[in-house]
């Protein structure tokens, strides 16, 4: 399929890029059928990888720019992040544009980022302090590992189609 800009019988870079991001208008290629396949998974990791962006930016900020203790760095930046991820979350990965549950799924999810956030600054604690680890990989280890987890949690509970409660 070829993608041309209006008015012009050059390829369009542009025109292509629409194409690439509305993969269901594109023939079935097995590239495509397994993007649709994993459709949910990668836009989790995209979602995921901006929210830890925004994450890292905030942590090396506070910590070496600001000299901010790197524990309440830690802090601070997750809690920066969580705008960021609970909306690319919800809208973009799972697809819930209602706000009826908001007020169920706000909650359970700030549940679920606090519970990751004392997870996540002790485990921060343990390999900086005893496995000696610098705390920007320390911080990109410990949220692979809490966004495995996560994902699950998200899907099974907090973003799951239900009736308005």
């Amino acid at each position: 399929m070829q993608a041309t800009c209006a008015a012009y019988t050059e390829p369009c870079p542009v025109a292509g890029l629409i194409l690439l991001l509305h993969y269901d208008l594109m023939p079935d290629i097995p590239f495509v059928q397994n993007v649709r396949k994993y459709e949910q998974v990668l836009k989790y990791l995209i979602a995921g990888g901006s929210a830890f962006a925004v994450n890292i930016v905030t942590l090396y900020v506070l910590t070496d720019v600001l000299h901010v203790y790197y524990l309440l760095s830690t802090v601070g930046a997750f809690l920066t992040s969580f705008g960021v991820s609970f909306v690319l979350q919800k809208v973009w990965t799972f697809r819930e544009l209602s706000r009826d549950n908001l007020h169920v799924q706000l909650p359970l999810y700030l549940l679920m980022q606090l519970t990751n956030l004392g997870l996540n600054t002790m485990l921060m604690y343990v390999f900086v302090e005893y496995l000696h680890l610098w705390y920007i990989l320390s911080q990109a280890i410990i949220a692979i590992l809490i966004a495995i987890g996560t994902f699950f949690i998200n899907k099974a509970y907090i973003f799951k189609q239900r009736s308005v409660l």
